[in-house]
């Protein structure tokens, strides 16, 4: 079925594609906007920010034109429910990168800690990864390798889970501003939710390869 696509039904996967890596941009650009801050190298946060949304504006046409591509494509490469989860769950990675980015202006944060930063550099892994499997998906040939990509997008969201874990205990043990350990717990989970959002994509992914190959 998938190497004998018609040009259009071929589009869907150059869409997946350009906002895989759009989710990437987004990725790599707030992990250096939470190694900024954390060094204390406020004065370059805003830009970060500001480029975290305008990569997010981009993905938003990415997903508008899929959804249009689907309303007026007869055959389409893969069921509509799926492309449709597919395109809409990626979204969300990039809604909650830009999230991220949001609340620290919003809580007016100052500081990062270590777990910040680890969580923000797993976050990258796992939208690498995303990119990696969506960039397979055009053949199930790739089976195997998608399905390695998602078993290593699994292990990561554990791996940010312990991460999570590992901070709020030290917050609660050692941070004595209430205020203070209400910021960073909440940049905790939202980094971390970045990576759920991954392993969403992921699932369907598998999903997909499942039921294609």
């Amino acid at each position: 079925m998938f190497s004998k696509l018609m040009p259009q039904e071929g589009k869907f996967f150059d869409l997946f594609n350009a906002h895989a890596e759009l989710v990437v941009q987004g990725a790599h650009q707030l992990a250096i906007l939470v190694a900024n801050l954390g060094n204390g190298a406020g004065s370059t946060v805003s830009g970060h920010a500001q480029a975290i949304d305008e990569i997010e504006k981009k993905a938003d046409k990415v997903t508008h034109d899929t959804v249009a591509l689907l309303h007026t494509t007869f055959n389409t490469p893969l069921d509509r429910d799926e492309i449709h989860q597919l395109i809409s769950k990626l979204d969300d990675i990039l809604d909650l990168i830009q999230d991220v980015a949001e609340s620290m202006h919003l809580y007016d944060v100052r500081k990062l800690t270590q777990e910040s930063r680890q969580l923000a550099d797993i976050s990258v892994s796992c939208c690498e990864r995303v990119r990696a499997a969506v960039s397979l998906l055009s053949s199930m040939d790739n089976a195997p390798a998608i399905i390695k990509m998602c078993r290593e997008i699994d292990q990561l969201e554990s791996d940010a889970d312990r991460v999570m874990r590992v901070g709020i205990i030290k917050l609660f043990r050692e941070e004595t501003d209430v205020r203070e350990l209400i910021k960073q717990k909440g940049i905790y989970e939202l980094l971390e939710t970045v990576t759920d959002r991954c392993e969403d994509v992921a699932n369907i992914i598998e999903g997909i390869v499942l039921e294609n190959s």
